[in-house]
């Protein structure tokens, strides 16, 4: 079964609506079964490279409340992030462009550390001093941390076009779908999820989109033949015909 996940950097709901995930799919008991894909949605894609700014500045600007009322905001998020035992910093975080993170997702995903990626991305934007923001040096660490070569990172860094498409596709794919904002779950695309529900709400979906898959029904041939009377091969050799 596939999972496929649409989130940005940015987006506080995003780090918690993971860590409830990550606790439905923990206790999942087909979770060997299960992969999951992280896609790209970047809530402000028309933000510029270098454009970046306090948090609770613009949350003030954006929703158009005092910034007292900004900062509660934030510490109800910070308490829904305790509550799953994340770490947040609810004064003093920046936001900016999402972009190349985006793009090292991408290449972490050639290389099976995209949840790595992921969770190191948002431990850092969401819990530590040092912005992510238009520092590649701090990306570059990030992507070594996670497992991935650090001259591989560099040149995804330097070469703006590396993944560009690839980002692009899962957002114009995101707008297709039907996805106005994140995170958003696509369960072997049949469910949907959306926001950072309650660990029980994943479970379910986990639940209901496994019990929904597909079963194969043999085809026996026209003279009743079983699939045992059939050659073919397996772990323990293949069928010697006569025998």
């Amino acid at each position: 079964m596939r999972v496929e996940i649409w989130t940005d950097i940015a987006c506080p709901w995003c780090y918690v609506g993971k860590a409830r995930f990550d606790k439905a799919l923990d206790a999942f008991p087909h979770r060997d079964r299960v992969e999951v894909v992280h896609r790209s949605f970047e809530l402000d894609p028309h933000r510029a490279k270098g454009d970046t700014g306090a948090v609770l500045p613009m949350l003030a600007k954006k929703y158009g409340m005092s910034e007292a009322q900004a900062r509660a905001a934030e510490e109800n998020l910070g308490a829904n992030a305790a509550a799953e035992g994340l770490e947040y910093r609810t004064e003093g975080r920046d936001h900016g462009n999402t972009f190349d993170m985006h793009r090292l997702l991408h290449l972490a995903g050639e290389h099976g550390r995209q949840d790595e990626l992921i969770g190191l991305l948002y431990r850092a934007n969401f819990a530590e001093e040092r912005s992510v923001f238009d520092d590649d040096e701090r990306l570059v660490e990030l992507a070594v941390a996670a497992g991935l070569d650090a001259g591989a990172a560099r040149a995804v860094l330097a070469d703006p076009t590396a993944y560009a498409d690839a980002v692009r596709a899962d957002e114009r794919e995101a707008a297709e779908l039907g996805a106005s904002g994140v995170p958003f779950f696509v369960l072997d695309r049949a469910y949907g999820v959306s926001g950072a529900q309650p660990t029980e709400v994943f479970t379910r979906a986990l639940e209901q989109a496994w019990d929904a898959r597909p079963r194969l029904t043999p085809v026996q041939a026209a003279d009743g033949a079983t699939a045992d009377d059939a050659g073919a091969c397996g772990p323990d050799g293949c069928a010697v015909p006569g025998h």
